[in-house]
């Protein structure tokens, strides 16, 4: 290894071992998928916030249940994870009851229908917390490989030199600890946005569920 006063970041990265460019490699590339899916789930998940709380002001304004399903049906794609479950729940709820099931049925088989979708919507929003759970967990580590290895070949290059200095080991380690910065910077944010989101649909999904319990007392008294 080139001894080497140069202790530029990009000159330590390029002066690094192939492994050790190798483990800073995938590190950043494992770092630019993170800051991807952070900036889809906080999209993703603002959106859903927005679209079931508004859908809540608009359901207990005291709107007409049929009008708001037919808003529902017709843009689906464009309505919140709240709206969808009450379109599904109202959908069988119209559906047994035009059959003219039994009261407890007709509840709970829209109980069920809201049920899955829910599922389903939960589902969608914890799509891929799982990576980042995995990036802030692995990523420190993959950066220690990568000093190790590194440290180790700064110290083996020491063997063919009479007299070890600082001015000898301090590029090498240099370069080697580099890999650790860029592991934890793949690793921190991670972390912070998996805990954030986390908690984040954690709180939609309590809101969502209080919704389908109300919304089944409802369904409930109109059967009266």
């Amino acid at each position: 290894m080139p001894i080497t006063q140069d202790l530029s970041i990009l000159s330590l990265i390029a002066e690094a071992s192939l492994l050790v460019k190798l483990v800073m490699a995938l590190l950043a590339v494992v770092s630019f998928m993170s800051w991807y899916w952070i900036f889809r789930k906080w999209f993703s998940i603002g959106r859903a916030r927005r679209k079931s709380l508004a859908f809540e002001r608009s359901f207990w304004s005291g709107g007409d249940l049929n009008q708001l399903f037919e808003s529902a049906s017709h843009d689906r794609h464009n309505t919140g994870p709240m709206e969808r479950i009450f379109e599904s729940g109202y959908r069988e709820f119209t559906k047994l009851r035009a059959k003219n099931a039994d009261h407890g049925t007709i509840v709970n088989g829209a109980r069920r229908a809201m049920r899955a979708t829910y599922q389903r919507e939960v589902d969608e929003l914890e799509a891929h917390l799982a990576f980042l759970a995995s990036v802030g967990s692995v990523s420190p580590y993959v950066g220690l490989f990568g000093t190790v290895w590194g440290i180790m070949n700064a110290f083996r290059g020491l063997s063919n030199v009479s007299s070890a200095t600082l001015a000898h080991v301090a590029p090498g380690i240099a370069e080697a600890l580099v890999a650790t910065a860029i592991g934890l910077f793949a690793a921190i944010p991670a972390v912070v946005a998996y805990n954030r989101f986390a908690h984040d649909i954690d709180r939609l999904s309590i809101r969502l569920e209080s919704f389908m319990e109300e919304f089944s007392n409802i369904l409930h008294r109109q059967l009266r």
